[in-house]
């Protein structure tokens, strides 16, 4: 038999050993079983109706005992009645002996006083009224009962505080391992060739120049020779810089899609924890397991809760705990033991407060800036949203509605797709229409519509000139931004408002400046 299928036969053996991982339940449920089984039949037993002293004779001399247990170091006699007997209406309450687990519990129980008068006396009423009665003396040994229950508490206590323990550590992924004691462990997600992340560069539509960084990079671990061939090295790190939103974190889901290396994905608080040197530890325990799977990346999500600039609070503490797990990541990125094939790709929307010895070359070697999307770069994100939704109307425009949203990002257009069709489910319609993209942007720049608001007509009149001044002065200048639309339903905080489709441009003159400040105080 070859050596994948043992492996396949063993799913549960701990990775780098031969044997089962020990677990305490495995001694603590058997012997919690037992003792509730023991309880149980105890229990039954004790609750078993009692027959008065006299009555036990006469059912004996009535040849109504079918045997009888004499178990004489606990006091008692277990009596089982004949099935004749238990026709009659005086036994009507022990008709069918009871019985536990298919063990066989008596009908009666008789408790006596001296064992040893009690046996003879009971020897010379069967012998005398009923030898087919069967006797038996029995004694049952309460010692190894009476060791569990004297360690059972302590048992279920330790079981208890293991169980809290677990709890409490999270059981963090990525050699976390669960336990109060690993928690210096890296708490990372592995993605490799054996997880299924669907995410490709295809999926991320715009963002050009990004791309072809990140596949760059993708491509200097597939083919390392093709870069140090001519005595190049491999970059140590790449910084993906941008606003929320932009798509930083879908080009890592589709670096570890494109990849087929170990890509480990953490965020930046993942390091951050309560006790002193836990950061620290867990970079070293990151960067240990990068390098057994090398060639690897590393993604940090939201560097900056670890990247801070040092020496800028006066706090100590917690901020020295940070400073010690930078420190550490500084020391792994580039330091006497350089990592080879290992290449970090972190995330941020401050990398303003970032430490300058993390942006320095040989650490983060480039910076990717994810912009927000041009025109052309927004019809291309609203293509890859619309693909979900049902039964969209075939005069939808993508370019048109790309028009529609300048400044808004990636996940601005995701939120704009899902309230279009969350509006038209509202309406009762069958598909999402132009009407119900305008109304969704309408929604997520100037907030929900409140038609229940009460204005006068006075004041609807004021805000009325307001905004006509707006749209008149704006009509009238040249430079200014095209009037689209002029409201006086109130939404969010605003009564009414002007709104303007402004030109994507880079530079602006002067006389544009003085137009929209024209408009603007119109």
């Amino acid at each position: 038999m070859s050596e994948n299928s043992n492996n396949k036969k063993r799913p549960n053996l701990k990775p780098g050993s031969g044997k089962p991982k020990f677990n305490i339940w495995w001694i603590v449920t058997p012997i919690a079983i037992l003792f509730i089984g023991y309880y149980l039949v105890n229990n039954s037993v004790n609750q078993t109706k009692r027959l008065d002293y006299l009555e036990f004779f006469d059912a004996i001399e009535d040849r109504e005992v079918d045997s009888i247990v004499v178990v004489s170091n606990r006091g008692i006699a277990q009596v089982y009645m004949t099935t004749e007997a238990l026709k009659k209406p005086e036994h009507k309450a022990s008709k069918k002996a009871p019985s536990f687990g298919g063990i066989k519990l008596p009908n009666y129980t008789v408790e006596f006083g001296d064992a040893k008068a009690f046996e003879e006396q009971l020897k010379e009423v069967i012998n005398t009224s009923s030898p087919e009665t069967t006797l038996v003396f029995d004694r049952e040994d309460e010692g190894l009962m009476d060791l569990l229950l004297s360690i059972l508490p302590f048992i279920l206590i330790i079981g208890i505080w293991l169980f809290l323990m677990r709890r409490m550590s999270g059981g963090g992924a990525g050699g976390g391992g669960g336990q109060i004691f690993n928690i210096g462990k890296s708490k990372a997600k592995l993605f490799d060739q054996k997880t299924d992340v669907k995410t490709t560069f295809k999926d991320v539509a715009g963002l050009e120049g990004a791309k072809e960084e990140v596949q760059e990079i993708v491509d200097f671990l597939k083919n390392p020779e093709k870069y140090t061939s001519l005595g190049g090295k491999i970059p140590k790190g790449a910084l993906l810089v941008g606003s929320p939103g932009t798509g930083k974190t879908l080009l890592a889901k589709a670096v570890a899609g494109e990849a087929k290396v170990p890509f480990f994905s953490l965020s930046g608080s993942d390091f951050v924890e309560m006790f002193v040197g836990v950061g620290a530890s867990r970079v070293r325990d990151l960067f240990k397991q990068a390098k057994e799977k090398s060639p690897a990346i590393i993604f940090i999500d939201e560097i900056d809760a670890i990247g801070r600039a040092r020496g800028k609070s006066n706090m100590s503490g917690s901020n020295d705990e940070r400073e010690n797990t930078l420190n550490q990541l500084l020391t792994e990125m580039d330091g006497f033991g350089t990592n080879t094939n290992v290449i970090v790709l972190a995330a941020t929307n401050r990398a303003d407060i970032l430490d300058k010895a993390l942006m320095r070359a040989g650490r983060f070697d480039r910076q990717i800036y994810v912009d927000l999307p041009d025109v052309r770069e927004r019809e291309e994100i609203f293509e890859v949203h619309l693909r979900p939704l049902k039964k969209v109307e075939n005069e939808l425009d993508t370019a048109f509605l790309a028009k529609q949203t300048p400044g808004f990002s990636g996940a601005d257009i995701a939120n704009v797709c899902n309230e279009a069709a969350l509006i038209a489910a509202r309406n009762g319609k069958k598909a999402v229409g132009k009407q119900d993209f305008l109304d969704a942007v309408d929604r997520i720049v100037g907030g929900l519509e409140k038609k229940n608001k009460l204005i006068t007509p006075s004041e609807k009149k004021t805000i009325a000139f307001h905004e006509a001044g707006h749209a008149t002065v704006s009509w009238m200048t040249e430079h200014a931004a095209p009037l689209i639309k002029v409201t006086i339903v109130p939404r969010g905080q605003s009564l009414g408002a002007a709104w303007y489709l402004p030109e994507e441009r880079q530079i602006v003159r002067p006389e544009q400046m003085l137009d929209e400040m024209c408009a603007t105080m119109g």
